[in-house]
């Protein structure tokens, strides 16, 4: 083994405890440094906070201050927790408890029940969604395995928000949720489930940390007990919490301040759980004595990345928004977000595909690059399109589409009816492969209406609707195809993707890719009505939506794609819009008005503004334009480089190449004067258009794509004098070497 390998793979324990903080930058050093008295650190995407709080916990340890077993580190899940444990034993901190809220209840609940309720604990519900169908027969409601998941995560959500049966109803109206069945008959469904566990004598897994509220709020003996096990407490995304988790925690800290806090309210997309990122935000508010730190530096994605980021969240609104953290890139430039639009669902996947197969060429590992989507359904055409690419994938957060339950059932169903032909009564009134289909699946559930609201019933129909349109497509690529043809591509189809589990392209969707990262990723589908999906009505559930691209924006390190599709299928009404999102990010797009957080300006730089304060340069408006046509032959550009030349790549150019030699020459000794790469000065594809344009006046090169005014102000005295043929002296020719 050689010393590199042992370096990466077995890490030296830090010699002291000064030498854990070795490393940090200043704001994590401060929150590794705050060891009494309540913490919240504010963290951004990418900003190291998981480094921060367990190189606090281990100073705390090492230095003598804090003893590792009064510790208690909770998360939310079990992979979190066993990072900071392995992170904790690196750094020389063992014996320190780190534990999701539902593993560090459970414990309790099962050591003190004995002595608090008597007898042994009752058993633990692996499976509640059981139980609850059992609740609906006995109510005389036939839910199908869907139906039953969706009401499983009400009566979830229920219990976490400390909702009785009785105020389900109301509370549903108070917080216009969508329900997947009517309030009342929820209500009653979610007594009855309460009832049958009792006589029958099991727990669920909320019940853990109900059932540990309640012996703590009770046993003042046994609050006591815990709280002299434990007076130092972290809590990791801290903005998911929901009410019956901080009860707890409230119960566990009682009436000392040892607490810190850790999360960012800009990644909060899990509300439909009950979570929440109110405790965080009200938190100076509770403890008005708290030390705040903020971290900002983002080690994880290149300056263009953290651009857009920022940029989005700039145009957020409500609480969170107001909260908003402005992150500061730490890595060396990258390429710039690419935007591109389709013309249909398959040409964005194939696209997609494409593009990832020329980065794996180039040399980005498979396992490197992830395609993120809005829902889970989205994942078919993504599977498909990789599959006849030769790029391996890996499906994260859900079955492989064609192990879907519906979808296997559905493909029984098309099967029965192929093989019975004529004589299935479901298919004379059907004209054509499409109808055939679509009257086949709908005995499965399939409507021509999708169902309100998010959750399993809507994952099934947009299973199920996607097997519909793959049927209208195959009619159009195959005229006169029958309905055995179809069930023959289905089965090639599935057993072309049913190879074994590679290290491939992640495809998820951006919920379950919280938390991870990669070198490149492709954020597709972001259209109006799937980003914010059409069921986000409210103006907080819109703003979710934000954040939830925002989540995908900060997954990615260095390569960033972001695309749509004006229309669903081949030859199909371009009707589709991309996401209101990305209005006044991408090129060629109205901008929106930013708002203010405490993070900074932010946002991108879209060359719009007024004057500034006295003795600054005057800010040139430039106008937003619709759609970006080519110069040359009209058609609507899509491609950043096409539309920062205003034509097609392969239209014919008008570039005077003599200026454009001049130009390129002063940008190399600008560049070389700055000691900086020279697309920092301007780009290829921007001298081009400067070429091209051979702008006269500031207001005619501000509004080439790429000058903006920032550079404007830099660079457009020089631009300006060579293109009117100036001579610039030596020092202006070479750059003076300022920052």
């Amino acid at each position: 083994m050689t010393a590199a390998t042992h370096s990466t793979l077995f890490p030296q324990v830090p010699e002291s405890p000064d030498a854990v903080l070795d490393g940090l930058d200043p704001e994590q050093r401060e929150v590794a440094l705050a060891l009494h008295g309540p913490v919240c650190v504010l963290a951004g995407a990418g900003t190291g906070k998981t480094r921060a709080i367990t190189h606090r916990i281990a100073y705390g340890v090492r230095a003598g201050i804090i003893q590792p077993t009064t510790v208690l580190a909770v998360t939310f899940t079990n992979r979190a927790a066993g990072e900071m444990r392995g992170r904790l034993r690196q750094l020389g901190a063992t014996g320190v408890q780190a534990r999701t809220f539902h593993s560090a209840a459970l414990r309790q609940l099962q050591y003190f029940w004995p002595k608090a309720v008597g007898g042994e604990l009752p058993r633990l519900l692996e499976r509640k969604v059981q139980l609850v169908a059992e609740v609906a027969a006995r109510c005389q409601l036939r839910l199908d395995r869907n139906e039953l998941r969706d009401v499983t995560s009400e009566i979830e959500w229920a219990k976490v928000t400390q909702t009785v049966p009785a105020d389900y109803p109301a509370a549903v109206a108070k917080t216009q949720r969508d329900a997947p069945r009517d309030p009342a008959v929820l209500s009653q469904i979610y007594a009855m489930y309460e009832q049958l566990k009792r006589d029958r004598s099991v727990i669920d897994f909320e019940d853990v940390l109900l059932l540990t509220v309640g012996i703590l709020q009770d046993r003042h003996d046994i609050a006591d007990h815990v709280r002299g096990q434990y007076q130092h407490f972290v809590v990791d995304e801290y903005q998911d919490v929901s009410p019956l988790q901080q009860r707890l925690l409230d119960l566990w800290v009682g009436d000392r301040d040892n607490l810190c806090v850790v999360g960012d309210a800009s990644q909060t997309i899990y509300s439909f759980t009950g979570a929440t990122p109110d405790h965080l935000l009200n938190f100076r508010t509770r403890h008005p004595n708290a030390t705040v730190v903020k971290l900002v530096r983002d080690y994880r994605s290149t300056p263009q990345v953290v651009h857009l980021a920022n940029g989005l969240l700039s145009q957020a609104h409500g609480k969170a928004a107001e909260h908003r953290l402005e992150l500061v890139s730490q890595r060396d430039k990258g390429p710039e977000p690419s935007y591109t639009e389709y013309p249909d669902e398959p040409a964005e996947a194939e696209g997609t595909a494409r593009r990832i197969r020329d980065l794996i060429a180039a040399g980005v590992p498979a396992g490197e690059i992830a395609v993120l989507y809005r829902v889970n359904s989205q994942s078919e055409v993504y599977e498909q399109a990789l599959a006849d690419a030769g790029v391996p994938y890996q499906l994260r957060g859900a079955e492989r589409f064609f192990e879907r339950a519906e979808v296997r059932e559905a493909g029984v169903a098309l099967r029965g009816a192929a093989r019975a032909g004529g004589n299935d009564s479901l298919l004379d009134e059907a004209e054509g492969l499409p109808s055939q289909v679509r009257a086949v699946l709908s005995t499965k559930g399939w409507t021509s209406r999708p169902p309100a609201g998010s959750g399993a019933v809507r994952d099934k129909w947009e299973s199920l609707a996607a097997l519909v349109r793959l049927a209208e497509d195959y009619e159009t690529a195959k005229p006169g195809a029958t309905l055995s043809d179809l069930v023959m591509e289905l089965d090639e189809r599935a057993a072309a993707q049913h190879a074994p589990t590679v290290q491939g392209v992640t495809l998820a969707s951006l919920h379950s890719a919280k938390g991870l990262e990669w070198d490149a990723v492709f954020l597709v589908g972001l259209t109006e009505g799937m980003m914010p999906i059409a069921y986000a009505k409210t103006d907080e559930q819109v703003e979710e939506e934000r954040r939830l691209l925002y989540v995908g924006i900060t997954r990615a390190r260095f390569h960033l794609s972001l695309s749509w599709a004006v229309s669903r299928s081949p030859g199909g009404r371009a009707s589709r819009r991309p996401t209101r999102f990305l209005n006044g990010l991408r090129p060629g797009s109205a901008a929106l008005g930013a708002r203010g957080g405490t993070g900074g300006t932010g946002g991108i730089d879209r060359g719009s503004g007024t004057a500034g304060g006295e003795g600054r340069t005057p800010v040139i408006k430039r106008k937003h334009r619709g759609p970006v046509l080519c110069r040359v032959c009209g058609k609507t550009l899509t491609q950043a480089g096409e539309m920062k030349l205003m034509r097609c790549e392969d239209c014919p150019s008008d570039m005077d190449e003599a200026l454009y030699e001049r130009l390129r020459d002063w940008r190399a000794g600008r560049a070389e004067g700055l000691r900086q790469p020279a697309y920092c000065v301007f780009t290829d594809k921007t001298l081009m258009a400067i070429a091209e344009a051979v702008p006269g006046s500031e207001g005619e090169l501000v509004v080439i794509a790429g000058v903006g005014n920032r550079k404007l102000t830099r660079f457009g005295a020089d631009v300006l004098a060579i293109c009117a043929g100036e001579a610039l002296d030596e020092e202006r020719a070479e750059g003076s070497g300022e920052e």
